[in-house]
């Protein structure tokens, strides 16, 4: 007699048998159909995000990396010594505009905002290539230029951050009145983290000792050569930096060896460049396994 087929289950037509099959050496968890073969399996790594040279996955992982313990400890450290700077400076002298400018050139913008620089630029890359964790990033399915200029982004964002904000409330602690004084320095320093994030994001890709190349580049050229030397003040992104700043200053208080048009066209030369540079440093990028 034929069998009674009423009732059955019309999921078990014939076709491959679908288990959820535990996990174990070779086949993944979860449900299958066949041999092992995933359901919903993830989708490539570079398909994480729709913009174009912008992955968040990356960039997560460059913040998390970044805001470390250690190096959170020292992006901390600087403007945390300028606020401090600038209040005994206020508690004792008062306000006035040429110790607010001296004192937020001399300090934020020469040494500060650098070395920040230095900390988050370098940090962007460096440690993973020093480890080789690198490896990992570089076996995904994502484009070399997408990886640069995600990693440049987090660290202009961290340098803005730990720099910017900084420079203006110790504008306006040193004096409130002059509001043009702490926007300008503010917006400067906004200006020369891009350009100091790209540079020393570059480092960290050519050299294993990018932190130091990079401290003697911000406290060598910028703070003392570019300072006091006339013919380099050309070249240094301080002063392009501190001619959008006399610009919006509109005072004698800040000036600048190197005209507004030079500067900007500097700043987004040297940034695109060091920025290039880094990606095609990139793609050639030989790792200490395989030498």
């Amino acid at each position: 007699m034929p069998a009674n087929t009423a009732g059955a289950d019309p999921a078990a037509a014939p076709g491959p048998a679908r288990s959820d099959t535990p996990a174990g050496p070779g086949r993944p968890a979860g449900p299958t159909i066949g041999p092992y073969a995933p359901i919903g399996a993830r989708p490539p790594l570079s398909r994480a995000s729709g913009l174009p040279f912008y992955h968040p996955t990356v960039a997560r992982l460059t913040y998390r990396g970044l805001l470390g313990r250690r190096r959170a400890l020292l992006l901390f450290a600087l403007p945390l010594l300028l606020l401090v700077i600038v209040a005994a400076v206020r508690a004792l002298t008062g306000a006035d505009d040429g110790t607010a400018a001296g004192l937020l050139q001399g300090f934020a913008l020469s040494a500060m905002v650098p070395l920040v620089g230095v900390i988050a630029g370098t940090g962007a890359i460096g440690p993973e290539i020093d480890d080789g964790a690198i490896v990992y990033l570089l076996a995904k399915p994502v484009k070399r230029g997408t990886i640069i200029v995600t990693k440049l982004l987090v660290a202009i964002g961290v340098t803005v951050l730990f720099c910017a904000v900084p420079t203006l409330l110790a504008g306006y602690i040193l004096d409130g009145s002059s509001q043009h004084l702490a926007v300008a320095f503010a917006i400067a320093a906004a200006v020369a983290s891009i350009a100091y994030s790209a540079i020393f994001l570059m480092l960290g890709v050519l050299t294993r000792h990018a932190v130091v190349a990079g401290l003697v580049y911000a406290l060598l050229w910028e703070s003392v050569i570019g300072n006091y030397v006339p013919g380099a003040r050309t070249l240094s992104v301080q002063q392009w930096s501190l001619a959008i700043a006399q610009k919006i200053a509109d005072g004698d208080q800040v000036s600048s060896d190197v005209g507004l048009t030079t500067s900007v066209v500097m700043l987004l030369v040297v940034t695109a460049a060091a920025t290039w540079f880094a990606g095609r440093r990139l793609r050639t990028l030989k790792l200490a396994g395989d030498e």
